[in-house]
């Protein structure tokens, strides 16, 4: 039987990150994690701004630029700045895959200690790098910027972030002014242990809460648009909060989702049993017809709905189980581990 062909093989090959992580390369200090769609006018001075805030700085580094499906001339000139200067790194992908999905490959290849992320347009001012990377080294484990004075329109964009910010503060309990911020920086182990889908990447201060990180928040600047055009619209805050019902109940429910599915079951299914024989004492007692009170359906619809939530909390902790048990993934995650140490040969024996 004839295996597949060699072209099928390479792109399978190098579809997936972990292929290319395999390399021997050199750690840095600092990864540098810039999504771009679109932004050919913006990229040789957000490079020279980036590149002239992390020389100041004094630490390797290095900068990751994601091409996230752009149809303008942004790959070649990312191509010009890759042979100029070889602490830049880019990234292509084939298609319009989403900012979460570019974050998500420069986390995968970030050689770093600390990653930082901002976008792409210039908004975000590179020289607050080091207010971020200031409160890591106090001990932070994800720093997060915060636009005090934000240059943007105010109906569109600042006050359903205002919203969004003050929902998903309350729902996930980390409580900070502007999770839509970009410029962030992370602590490696933090980011490398977070798999982002659909519009997560906003949420990555949240979601790290579940491994028990350090959270801090540093003003810092925000300029006007000076090129191309705004990806962000008001269909997106829809998007957002349909993200933060997934964020919520991983936090809460992912290694226990009976417990939710469960309650809610019981709930429905003791009203449902309640309303019936409620319904049955009236029709055996009393003599009370029901074959033209809605009310009947609604019990039976209450039990029903009971039984299918308490099936789908069982089925849901077989999954988890399997989850985590067939990949040998933990349900916890260690900071620390202090080992005895191990006895020196000089030891002697007390008798």
């Amino acid at each position: 039987m004839l295996g597949p062909h060699p072209l099928i093989n390479n792109l399978l090959f190098r579809s997936h990150p972990a292929a290319l992580l395999n390399d021997r390369q050199e750690y840095v200090d600092i990864s540098v994690v810039i999504p771009l769609l679109n932004e050919e006018d913006s990229i040789e001075p957000l490079a020279e701004q980036t590149i002239a805030a992390l020389e100041k700085l004094g630490k390797t580094y290095e900068i990751i630029f994601i091409d996230d499906g752009s149809t303008d001339s942004t790959f070649e000139k990312l191509q010009r700045l890759h042979k100029t200067c070889s602490n830049v790194r880019v990234i292509r992908f084939r298609r319009n895959f989403g900012q979460t999905a570019a974050f998500s490959a420069g986390f995968d290849f970030a050689r770093g200690a600390v990653v930082i992320t901002m976008d792409g347009d210039l908004q975000n001012d590179p020289n607050d790098i080091g207010k971020l990377l200031e409160k890591i080294d106090e001990g932070y484990d994800v720093v997060s910027g915060w636009r005090v004075n934000r240059q943007d329109t105010f109906i569109t964009r600042k006050l359903p972030s205002r919203i969004a910010n003050g929902l998903i503060s309350r729902v996930t309990g980390v409580r900070l002014h502007d999770y839509g911020c970009s410029l962030k920086a992370y602590r490696s182990e933090v980011v490398k242990n977070i798999h982002l889908y659909g519009e997560m990447h906003r949420f990555i201060p949240a979601l790290a809460s579940w491994i028990g990180v350090r959270v801090a928040e540093v003003p810092v600047n925000h300029s006007a648009r000076k090129y191309g055009k705004s990806k962000y619209n008001l269909s997106r805050t829809i998007r957002v909060i349909l993200d933060l019902f997934t964020v919520k109940f991983l936090l809460d429910y992912a290694t226990r989702p009976i417990q939710i599915f469960g309650l809610l079951g019981i709930t429905s299914l003791t009203a449902g049993l309640l309303l019936g024989g409620y319904l049955t004492i009236l029709r055996l007692f009393f003599a009370t017809p029901l074959s033209d009170r809605p009310i009947l359906l609604f019990a039976v619809l209450l039990v029903m709905l009971g039984v299918q939530l308490i099936t789908m909390g069982l089925l849901g902790e077989i999954i988890v189980r399997t989850y985590h048990e067939s990949q040998g993934k933990a349900i916890y995650v260690i900071r620390d581990f202090l080992a005895s140490p191990e006895p020196s040969e000089n030891t002697s024996e007390v008798n």
